[in-house]
């Protein structure tokens, strides 16, 4: 059996991970935020890359992850990644997208800080894809312990 997910923050007051979702497809970004949600994840949608700038604008602090689509109305999920850098250089950024095939290694930004802690700050993921290879790239990135801390408690039996 699976508790419900926190609903005002983890253990030790810890809060969970939060992610910006920017997806322009009604369906998708519903879904993406479903699975986030029920991961235990803290979920921020934005439909495309103004309303992205504005959500990240007013909750800058609290956002450690940002998943964007690469094509998106008026700017690309790149473009946006750049944008919101400027803010936060170290913001790590997953860019998702049905077009072609990419690889992490595409994005990864050199920074030997990063390489130090074994994290990249952009990846790319492939549409479609899974639950599980979704959670995956994100635990890859953020890092295990703190994807661990994020999912609901299971209860043995």
């Amino acid at each position: 059996m699976t508790l419900p997910p926190f609903r005002h923050g983890l253990p030790n007051d810890r809060p969970r991970p939060t992610i910006l979702l920017v997806e322009d497809e009604p369906f998708v970004r519903e879904a993406t935020c479903s699975i986030l949600q029920n991961a235990g994840f803290e979920v921020l949608p934005a439909e495309d890359a103004h309303d992205a700038m504005v959500v990240y604008k007013e909750h800058q602090w609290a956002i450690d992850l940002v998943i964007t689509d690469m094509v998106l109305p008026g700017r690309t999920g790149e473009q946006l990644g750049e944008d919101l850098r400027q803010r936060s250089p170290e913001l790590m950024v997953l860019i998702t997208s049905g077009y072609g095939h990419l690889d992490c290694d595409d994005f990864e930004d050199n920074d030997q800080a990063n390489q130090a802690v074994g994290k990249s700050r952009t990846c790319f993921l492939a549409k479609p894809y899974s639950r599980k290879t979704l959670l995956d790239k994100i635990e890859q990135m953020l890092g295990a312990e703190t994807v661990a801390l994020s999912r609901p408690a299971k209860q043995a039996g």
